[in-house]
């Protein structure tokens, strides 16, 4: 079956980093467009970034585009998000995404606590 195991997180000081990665296994990694989404306390969950199946293109949403870098390794089955410069705001627990037809896959995500 499809799993997507994150990690990576933890507690960081305002304009630190953080490198996240995800592991898939169950899927033909390389075939798929992987995502990476955001939960914060009472918020509702949003997409982060995106790198299509080979990484030749990525989308980011406005409030991390320059701070975050989304990439993959096809080779280890895996991506990975570069956050630099974290917010305060960026805190929220951090998931990864796949479709799999004929559903959405999450990982059980991975705690980021940005400390002001």
């Amino acid at each position: 079956q499809v799993q997507l195991v994150e990690s990576g997180g933890g507690l960081v000081q305002a304009g630190g980093s953080l490198r996240l990665s995800c592991a898939a296994s169950g899927i033909l990694f390389s075939f798929y467009t992987m995502g990476w989404y955001r939960q914060a306390p009472g918020k509702q969950r949003e997409l982060v970034a995106q790198i299509t199946n080979s990484g030749g293109s990525t989308n980011y949403v406005d409030s991390v585009k320059g701070r975050f870098t989304i990439s993959r390794d096809n080779a280890k089955n895996t991506v990975y998000l570069q956050m630099n410069s974290l917010k305060h705001e960026d805190t929220a627990i951090y998931y990864c995404n796949v479709f799999h037809t004929p559903n959405f896959y999450w990982g059980q995500g991975t705690q980021v606590t940005v400390s002001s």
